[in-house]
């Protein structure tokens, strides 16, 4: 996957790490070019000197063709301007964005913008809220343990049961847009070609759902 990261603080220098470690395409772009130091020698992803939501520096970074972008500034203006420039005008499928404003937070999630806050932050939740949710989320609850996202039935699931997409406690259909009515499935109701699939799922288990849909990894590299 190609993934942008704004800002190479502490944080966002770790979760640039991580995702190359893991053998993703990474851009870290910051305003201070010292900064990309804290990278450390065995990053090979890509670094770009510029503000984040300038337009030439994010075409310079390929944002028209990333999978996902975490803007981890340290002013919480920037990283909400950046999070919507990516997902309103690029459409970048999965956006994360730092936000300490909790009020501010509340609105981009129900734009689609994942948020963190001081309290939930941490490496290994951007890791997962990155590379493993692929999917149209309609609404995120909590601190964005849980996903409700949305999904046309994959090929693989069609002619097939409700239960077969279902893990206790994990991953639950919990309605399906038929035509024109919306139903709300049991464990035996048959998926059909056109469905629309509404699907509460726990972030962490996110790639069990990818799995089960036979779903591949989005963009590309």
């Amino acid at each position: 996957m190609r993934m942008i990261i704004v800002g190479c603080g502490r944080n966002g220098s770790g979760l640039a790490r991580t995702l190359s470690k893991m053998g993703h395409t990474v851009t870290v772009i910051d305003s201070d070019g010292s900064a990309f130091e804290a990278l450390g020698p065995s990053f090979r992803g890509e670094t770009i000197e510029g503000i984040g939501f300038d337009r030439d520096i994010l075409l310079k970074a390929k944002i028209e063709r990333t999978d996902a972008l975490a803007a981890f500034t340290s002013s919480d203006e920037s990283n909400a301007v950046i999070a919507r420039i990516a997902k309103e005008i690029y459409h970048v499928p999965k956006v994360v964005a730092r936000l300490y404003d909790r009020e501010k937070a509340e609105i981009y999630k129900h734009l689609g913008v994942q948020t963190l806050s001081s309290t939930t932050w941490g490496i290994k939740r951007a890791t997962d809220i990155l590379c493993y949710s692929p999917f149209n989320t309609v609404y995120s609850m909590g601190n964005g343990e849980v996903e409700l996202v949305e999904i046309d039935v994959p090929p693989l699931m069609r002619g097939r049961k409700v239960g077969e997409l279902t893990i206790p406690g994990e991953v639950h259909v919990v309605a399906i847009s038929r035509g024109n009515k919306t139903l709300l499935p049991t464990m035996g109701t048959v998926l059909q070609k056109d469905d629309l699939l509404y699907i509460v799922v726990a972030i962490a288990s996110s790639g069990r759902l990818k799995s089960l849909l036979g779903m591949g990894n989005g963009r590309g590299m």
